[in-house]
């Protein structure tokens, strides 16, 4: 998990010498997807590598910024960055990829395991075969933004950490764990020994409601588009629950559902 901490900002002097390619335009760089030594993957975006160098459980390789971008990073004398033009990060990343001028190549975290989450306080989301990685980036995104212990996911059926899904999560995957489990029936029983009331997400449930709840803590699990939950992780479930819908729309994209659902979860009981 990252920890807050105060930062410096970066000051580039313009007399700093820097490497240069022979073409003189700047540092050799990988190509797209092609890290330049050793393993890992690049993260992209702002928020998501400031993230990434905040997260001391993080093993960083190297950070890649114009000098426009670097000025807004925290720093410190491990990882100086080194200053590319705008367009060597459009080849990195992708010309689609809203890099906002800073690369950082990185290690996968080493996921928690259930024990260690349930130390955290807050509901724990658990995705039924969700794959597309930006809406698990979506996700964690939310899952930061109100409180969620931890994220925990099928792992045969749950995309790699990627820099689309670093993307997404802005900051929230260097923020949330994410479990990864073998067999989701298994980790939704040993939530239940813990103490977790299981609520399964899906329409034609009951409304789910922080007063009906009360003070039990929640592990949600929500399913893939269109398939839904599967039929024994259903059936492992303490309840079915949906969300309040007052207009015409029948449903929401999954990542949109975990945020509404996740305020419901996580907002003031009303007093009465």
């Amino acid at each position: 998990m990252a920890k807050k901490s105060s930062r410096t900002r970066l000051s580039v002097p313009p007399s700093q010498n820097l490497s240069r390619n022979r073409s003189g335009r700047g540092p050799d760089i990988p190509k797209k997807g092609k890290p330049s030594a050793g393993n890992g993957y690049w993260i992209y975006g702002i928020h998501a590598v400031e993230a990434a160098l905040n997260n001391p459980n993080r093993t960083i390789y190297e950070l890649l910024a114009t000098r426009e971008a670097a000025s807004s990073l925290p720093y410190n004398s491990k990882h100086q960055p080194t200053f590319v033009a705008r367009e060597q990060l459009d080849a990195l990343c992708g010309r689609d990829a809203v890099h906002q001028g800073v690369c950082l190549r990185v290690e996968p975290l080493t996921p928690l395991i259930i024990a260690e989450a349930l130390e955290r306080p807050g509901p724990i989301l658990v995705l039924d075969q969700v794959t597309d990685p930006r809406n698990i980036g979506a996700i964690l995104r939310s899952a930061a933004a109100l409180g969620a212990a931890a994220v925990l996911v099928q792992d045969r059926n749950t995309p790699p950490e990627t820099g689309t899904m670093a993307k997404a999560a802005s900051g929230g995957l260097d923020i949330v764990p994410l479990i990864r489990e073998t067999n989701l029936s298994r980790a939704l029983a040993g939530l239940q020994r813990a103490g977790l009331w299981v609520v399964g997400l899906d329409a034609g449930g009951q409304r789910l409601s922080r007063e009906t709840l009360g003070n039990r803590r929640v592990a949600l699990v929500l399913g893939a588009e269109g398939a839904g939950l599967r039929r024994l992780t259903r059936e492992t479930c303490d309840e079915i629950a949906s969300i309040y819908m007052s207009g015409p729309m029948e449903s929401l994209n999954v990542s949109n559902a975990s945020a509404v659902a996740l305020y419901e979860l996580t907002r003031p009981i009303t007093s009465s």
